[in-house]
């Protein structure tokens, strides 16, 4: 198996991954309508949170790596701002 293929295998089980970790981000926080303590509801929260961002940062990376199987350029995310000074703003002073 060569690196191409590899890694197509890689986005596909990452996709799997995705599924099952919304699998886990959509069940209730706590299934049981006892009093629970807050340190158990906290931790339960935290789980879910952890999920949902793994989830999206899976993503994140699957369309990098697709783009680059594909050959296409690398979106930024972030403008590029420069703050030099122009000269023009310099010549108002």
């Amino acid at each position: 198996m060569n690196t191409k293929e590899t890694k197509k295998s890689i986005i596909l089980a990452g996709q799997i991954a995705v599924e099952e970790l919304i699998k886990v981000a959509k069940e209730p926080i706590v299934d049981t309508a006892d009093d629970i303590s807050a340190d158990r509801l906290k931790n339960a929260a935290a789980t879910k949170k952890l999920a949902i961002f793994d989830a999206f940062e899976i993503l994140h990376r699957m369309e990098e790596e697709e783009a680059l199987l594909d050959d296409k350029p690398k979106k930024d995310a972030k403008p590029v701002r420069s703050f030099s000074i122009s000269p023009e703003s310099q010549l108002k002073k």
